[in-house]
């Protein structure tokens, strides 16, 4: 009697973390574009200057750059990744104005190094000195000066320009501080990032930026500069967009789906195996549960192939419980006791569960490594699924049953829908 207590202890437990957590875990969960609505847009980049390249590091550093752009235009929890050798895949969700933050996605990066001189105040900066190409590809880095402070270096194509800009620019100095020309302010876009001074004329091809707070400050700026650089011409391969009114009725529609066959799987456990349907309704609940905890903490997007992939993988769930129960079912056609039954019919059908595993696991490793955006997702998901059935509805499923089993109270073979005349005797 004390382990059906200790299992009815573990369930009531269970449940009332799991109505308790639920909403709060779910209304955390990041929805996809197709359930909330957005847009989505593959961009496909190319040098701006004739005879670049794209590398991995530009590819990246624009990436990083178009996130700053979304973040500036107040739409939230952009989602941005680079595929292949050319592309970026930007998605966005509830924004507003669409076109305008095309518009401004389309666009260049820009990188221009700028002065005062000329201009009508000292903080102006109207006067354009250096693009970002007039500096070497990944030219920049960051080094240690000899009080091992971080120190942005870089290197320049044209020598005898920036010598002639730091000359001229070293000159204006003032003893004034409010009134000194000297300073070279570096703008991404429009948007001023650092403004050095020039103490002394520069004639070499490499320079020092100094003045950066901390390691991060300055590995920052050296992407700037990178990515500037070698700014990457970007032009729309694909774009879907989403309405959220669309989107919530997908949402919806596919709770509402999940929910009824859900019911109706349990149901059917419940009639069909009777007390292992207990315990496999039991472990499905946790299942799916354990599933939204790993999406929230995880941070993970969920979309319609992810949904598609989850509910796939529900079916899996119930495919490793039914599996156990009729092979326990045979062994006590058999004539086998419960005990006997339980134990024969678990060890021989875990083969038979783990090589169908294996090979969804194998299947969905191969479409996340060739597969793109949402392809990715579903496989990702799939074998997510594999690894929390095996430990819910194989491992755990099995520890209750045997627990139940052992309690000398549920070990009839009517408990297991095995009526006594379809018993042989051995």
């Amino acid at each position: 009697m004390k382990r059906v207590m200790t299992f009815l202890f573990i369930v009531v437990v269970s449940l009332g973390v799991i109505i308790w957590t639920s909403p709060t875990i779910l209304n955390k969960i990041h929805l996809g574009l197709d359930l909330k609505g957005g847009f989505e847009i593959l961009y496909e980049a190319s040098p701006l200057e004739p005879g670049g390249k794209v590398t991995p590091d530009a590819l990246v550093q624009t990436a990083k750059s178009l996130e700053k752009r979304i973040n500036s235009t107040g739409t939230s929890e952009p989602e941005i990744t680079t595929e292949g050798s050319n592309r970026i895949r930007v998605k966005l969700a509830d924004v507003q104005d669409e076109e305008t933050v095309r518009k401004k996605l389309k666009s260049p990066a820009v990188l221009t190094f700028r002065s005062s001189d000329g201009c009508k105040s000292p903080t102006d900066f109207c006067k354009v000195e250096l693009k970002g190409t007039d500096f070497v590809e990944g030219g920049a880095s960051v080094i240690s000066d000899d009080l091992r402070r971080p120190v942005v270096a870089i290197k320049l194509k044209d020598g005898q320009k920036f010598g002639e800009i730091t000359t001229r620019l070293s000159k204006l100095n003032n003893p004034d501080p409010a009134q000194a020309r000297n300073h070279l302010a570096i703008f991404m876009d429009d948007k001023m990032i650092s403004a050095p001074r020039v103490d002394f004329p520069i004639t070499g091809t490499e320079a020092t930026i100094t003045g950066q707070g901390s390691q991060e400050e300055a590995s920052e700026l050296k992407d700037t500069i990178n990515l500037g650089s070698l700014p990457l011409k970007l032009t729309e391969k694909y774009t879907q967009s989403v309405s959220a009114s669309l989107g919530q009725l997908s949402l919806n529609q596919t709770i509402k789906a999940g929910v009824i066959g859900t019911v109706l799987v349990l149901v059917f456990m419940l009639i069909y195996y009777r007390m292992p349907g207990i315990i496999a309704s039991f472990s499905l609940i946790l299942f799916i549960w354990l599933h939204f905890v790993v999406f929230w903490l995880s941070d993970t997007t969920l979309t319609l192939p992810g949904i598609a992939a989850f509910v796939l993988g529900l079916g899996m769930a119930v495919d490793a419980n039914i599996i156990t129960y009729e092979r326990i079912r045979e062994e006590m056609r058999a004539g086998k006791s419960v005990s006997s039954a339980v134990k024969a019919g678990s060890k021989s059908s875990f083969r038979t569960i783990l090589d169908a595993n294996v090979t969804t696991i194998i299947a969905g490793g191969v479409m996340y490594a060739l597969g793109e955006s949402q392809v990715k997702g579903f496989a990702f998901i799939m074998m997510l699924t594999v690894v929390i059935s095996i430990f819910t509805n194989v491992f755990l499923s099995r520890i209750f049953l045997q627990l139940l089993v052992r309690s000398n109270k549920l070990n009839k073979p009517s408990y297991f829908g095995v009526k006594e005349s379809e018993i042989r005797e051995l």
